[in-house]
């Protein structure tokens, strides 16, 4: 097994994606090859000796397409340390009865695995990057349009997110 670490992620509009890369950049600055990309292109996990997953928030659930790449790839998943995060508009009020709300979002993932670690980001509402029907749906409930990353807390939680292989040599 090779020291490369997978960030897989789910998106609609592009606001998961950044957060993913940023982790990776992380990563990347301890030395360790990282692969980044959508969970629906992973075809083979061997390679990899960690993974971290995550997904955007839809009606408060991760994108069905990431609780697939879970299931489907549990066993392996298993077999090497794997976090979760979530990218939530929800966490733009960040307090501890939001981020128990949000939280509970990781729970059909949990009830399939157990992650080494969690983060639970706030994520960004750019009404142009999503569709028509998800536009009427973000107005109807009065979602606002923002930016509520915290690049910071991102960078400092992807630093520990998985174990880092030791300094070769």
């Amino acid at each position: 097994m090779t020291g490369k670490i997978l960030v897989a992620y789910a998106t609609r509009a592009g606001s998961t994606a950044e957060v993913a890369q940023a982790i990776a950049e992380v990563l990347r600055g301890q030395g360790n090859t990282v692969d980044v990309m959508p969970v629906k292109e992973v075809k083979d996990l061997s390679p990899y000796r960690a993974v971290i997953a995550g997904s955007a928030i839809r009606m408060g659930s991760w994108l069905p397409e990431a609780v697939d790449f879970v299931t489907k790839n549990q066993p392996a998943l298993n077999k090497v340390p794997t976090a979760f995060f979530l990218v939530s508009g929800f966490l733009k009020d960040d307090t501890s009865e939001m981020r128990a709300k949000v939280s509970a979002f990781l729970d059909p993932v949990r009830a399939i695995m157990k992650p080494c670690k969690e983060g639970l980001f706030a994520g960004k509402m750019d009404y142009s990057k999503i569709s028509f029907l998800d536009r009427i749906i973000a107005k109807a409930v009065k979602s606002v349009e923002g930016d509520w990353r915290n690049w910071d807390e991102i960078r400092a939680w992807a630093a520990h997110a998985v174990p880092v292989d030791p300094p070769a040599g």
